[in-house]
């Protein structure tokens, strides 16, 4: 059975045009490939193994971008009465506040405010309401929010 990935048709569209760019890089290392056969013995040619290596990474994030649009289930608008994938959240603890937006793992950025449902962070806060309290675990120990929208 194949895996369904859980992407926003945001994510779906950063995501296509990920591999676009990705695809468009490829005449570029083959080019790199070309120049380093130039060199002559490929045995001790630190050159062409780096393009080929280069070429090998390409190729492997473009198959796996491929296969996640391939298999993708589209999520709808979050739920604004409870915490779920494609909802916007914000926590708040004594002064500070945070918005996240929980999404499914191949979207996950949580420097850009998106976290995973898989996440600590996602997990404590996953079918929680507005007024709830979410308690997570970090490594300096437990820390409390309140979920002050839910959007």
């Amino acid at each position: 059975m194949k895996k369904l990935y859980q992407i926003t048709a945001e994510g779906k569209k950063e995501l296509e045009a990920e591999l676009a760019s990705l695809k468009s890089g490829r005449g570029e290392i083959a080019k790199k490939i070309a120049e380093a056969r130039d060199f002559g013995d490929l045995s001790e040619n630190a050159e062409y193994d780096a393009a080929r290596e280069e070429q090998g990474l390409l190729e492997s994030r473009i198959a796996e971008i491929e296969d996640i649009l391939l298999n993708a289930d589209l999520m709808k608008a979050g739920s604004t009465s409870k915490v779920s994938l494609g909802s916007k959240v914000t926590l708040k603890n004594g002064e500070k506040t945070v918005t996240y937006t929980v999404v499914g793992p191949v979207e996950a950025d949580p420097l850009a405010g998106k976290v995973s449902n898989e996440s600590p962070i996602g997990e404590s806060i996953f079918g929680k309401k507005v007024d709830d309290i979410a308690t997570i675990s970090t490594p300096k120990g437990d820390v409390s929010y309140t979920i002050v929208s839910i959007g």
